[in-house]
């Protein structure tokens, strides 16, 4: 089981107009009778209103269940240690299930990884500026210089790690240094960099990639000429979580956008860039308000 009440700047879109503060609970575990109804008691017991519920079983006999609560209370910050107390008896005991229950007013505190490609950077950073995103950009870091000033103008702390050759040691060990208990999870906004399976191990966070194509078709260096040279009639673009496995880390979501013959590599690349920041906004956005679980090598997304 595990749980997160941390304490950090809220944001204004967690809290309602009457004041109220909402809180996610995420369930998951063995599918078996009762465990909706053990949710709503628990909450009805500790005076929290349920505000929206989703849930999902692979097989209804026995099979992995998923659950997505959003609740609200209207002392939500001094109710939470006990709602917890009573989640851990009723779910974890009872039912074996993990859950995670987390404050929607403390957003989750990111960290972007860009490298010259600023498009998907630089969207993030307007839509969070603009309020649209439930999550704190705690820094940007980078490994060129080229995006310090625009990335600085949005008061955003700016960071170039350099990181070239064979041996990257010495630049993750500077990114850990910068990460560790200031972020909650990654984003790789088109950093052309290959994480190592140490450093992923080592840094413990969640990690979201915008892959510039449709997995699992043309993977690797310059997908949009490869797309132009099998004649594609449509190109599109995937998050997914990083794993040790290149590219193949659980999808969060996937676009698509019809092109024709008539359309050069150049302008594929253009309307591309377009999907790519529309689908890495959703998955922040979704993973920011913990509505995407993982199980295995995907995820089940409360969308």
């Amino acid at each position: 089981m595990s749980s997160t009440l941390e304490a950090q700047q809220p944001v204004r879109a967690a809290t309602t107009r009457t004041g109220h503060r909402h809180a996610s609970l995420t369930v998951r575990g063995k599918d078996r009778p009762g465990i909706v109804a053990a949710v709503g008691a628990v909450l009805g017991e500790h005076g929290a209103n349920i505000v929206s519920l989703d849930q999902y079983s692979d097989n209804p006999r026995g099979g992995a269940f998923f659950q997505r609560t959003v609740f609200g209370h209207d002392h939500l910050g001094a109710a939470l240690p006990a709602v917890e107390d009573g989640l851990r008896q009723r779910l974890a005991g009872d039912f074996e299930l993990e859950f995670t229950l987390r404050d929607l007013s403390v957003p989750q505190r990111v960290a972007v990884f860009a490298s010259k490609s600023d498009h998907c950077l630089l969207d993030l950073l307007w839509r969070h500026r603009r309020g649209q995103l439930p999550v704190t950009v705690a820094m940007v870091i980078s490994n060129h210089p080229d995006t310090a000033e625009e990335v600085r103008s949005f008061g955003i702390p700016f960071f170039h790690v350099p990181s070239s050759g064979p041996d990257k040691s010495a630049a993750e060990d500077e990114q850990l240094r910068l990460l560790r208990g200031n972020v909650d999870f990654v984003v790789l906004a088109r950093y052309m960099q290959i994480l190592s399976g140490d450093f992923i191990k080592r840094l413990d966070v969640p990690i979201i990639n915008i892959h510039h194509s449709f997995l699992p078709a043309f993977i690797g260096a310059g997908p949009y000429a490869k797309a132009k040279e099998r004649g594609v009639k449509l190109v599109g673009a995937t998050a997914h979580y990083v794993t040790e496995n290149l590219d193949e880390g659980p999808i969060i979501e996937q676009d698509v956008v019809r092109v024709s013959h008539a359309d050069t590599a150049a302008e594929l690349q253009r309307r591309g860039a377009d999907v790519e920041r529309a689908v890495l906004t959703r998955a922040v956005q979704w993973h920011g308000e913990d509505r995407v679980i993982r199980h295995g090598n995907h995820t089940i997304v409360f969308a």
